[in-house]
């Protein structure tokens, strides 16, 4: 549900949010990512629910899995890593979603199966589990809404009273415009890259001569109250309603291993500090760094906990993980 107001009581420095107003419904797809030598495990949702877990927020996934071993391997690796399980359908029929990864000359190329598990989630049970959980704040992506499960975010959306969280993942064959524009009216707050802003520009005919000119006329046709934009390694940067600009500076990348999975760690770290109530510019910068971290590391979510301690403590969050 769209809410009216400020939907970022995080911008407003002090008044620390409590551990129980932590709940983050996580709706959309899991999947596995099966490489010639390795299957890993992963989807936008997934990732996220992840990080805000191990950052001692709540993340709860609303998302669907086949009746197959990928689909034990899932909810193994949920398991493990402590996710609340009760929005996680299993679907009798179809398979675990799965995208085929081959090398090319230039990196990889990714085959996005359709009709998988997560393309049908059912809308009844995702609504009773939002209902169930109270959530503080609510994220989705587009990839998730190319069959049914249009639906289930519908209702989903309906009965959720928290602000929107979009980060739209464009992912080509699977972007359909009126997709990505219900998706936009739907949202408060939007995550984009720089070459996403611009398409969602060009698609809806905003016109602007600059990015944030362009992202001025996207807040205002869609109702939005702020944009995010990640520039990879040249930092991020935030417009809101009220044509309020802050940035973050960018560095160069070290020790990068891949940059997979970055601005989900960054949306992830962005979430939990407006849950927080972080000053927006510490809630940059944190983003920012944690993005440039996951980058120094083999694939979207590391294999150890010990890789959230430095931000754990850094980021004095040692309390509520150890209460949550």
């Amino acid at each position: 549900m769209k809410i009216s107001g400020e939907a970022i009581p995080a911008v407003a420095a002090g008044d620390a949010a409590a551990v129980d107003t932590q709940t983050v419904v996580v709706f959309g797809e899991t999947l596995v990512d099966q490489f010639r030598d390795r299957n890993v495990l992963g989807g936008a949702p997934f990732n996220v629910a992840c990080h805000l877990q191990a950052l001692g927020a709540h993340p709860v996934l609303v998302t669907r899995t086949g009746k197959d071993p990928l689909g034990e391997q899932l909810l193994q690796a949920m398991s493990l890593r402590g996710l609340d399980l009760r929005g996680v359908q299993t679907d009798p029929v179809r398979p675990t979603g799965r995208v085929r990864v081959t090398e090319t000359g230039s990196g990889h190329a990714f085959d996005i199966l359709s009709e998988q598990a997560y393309d049908h989630i059912h809308a009844s049970l995702a609504r009773l589990v939002t209902l169930s959980v109270h959530p503080h704040l609510v994220y989705f992506g587009t990839l998730s809404q190319r069959g049914a499960s249009r639906r289930a975010l519908r209702e989903l959306l309906g009965v959720a009273q928290a602000p929107v969280f979009l980060d739209a993942n464009l992912r080509d064959p699977w972007v359909d415009d009126e997709v990505l524009r219900r998706s936009l009216q739907q949202a408060d707050v939007v995550k984009l890259n720089e070459g996403e802003l611009t398409r969602v520009a060009e698609t809806f005919s905003l016109a602007g001569r600059t990015l944030e000119a362009r992202a001025g006329r996207m807040l205002e046709a869609f109702g939005l109250q702020r944009l995010v934009i990640t520039c990879g390694a040249e930092g991020a940067w935030t417009l809101d309603a009220a044509g309020r600009f802050q940035s973050v500076a960018g560095k160069p990348l070290a020790e990068v291993v891949d940059t997979v999975g970055a601005g989900d760690g960054f949306a992830a770290v962005f979430m939990l500090g407006m849950l927080r109530r972080w000053p927006l510019t510490t809630i940059l910068a944190r983003a920012d760094a944690f993005a440039r971290a996951v980058c120094r590391i083999r694939g979207a979510v590391p294999d150890s906990p010990d890789f959230y301690l430095p931000f754990v403590r850094g980021w004095q969050l040692e309390p509520e993980v150890a209460r949550a």
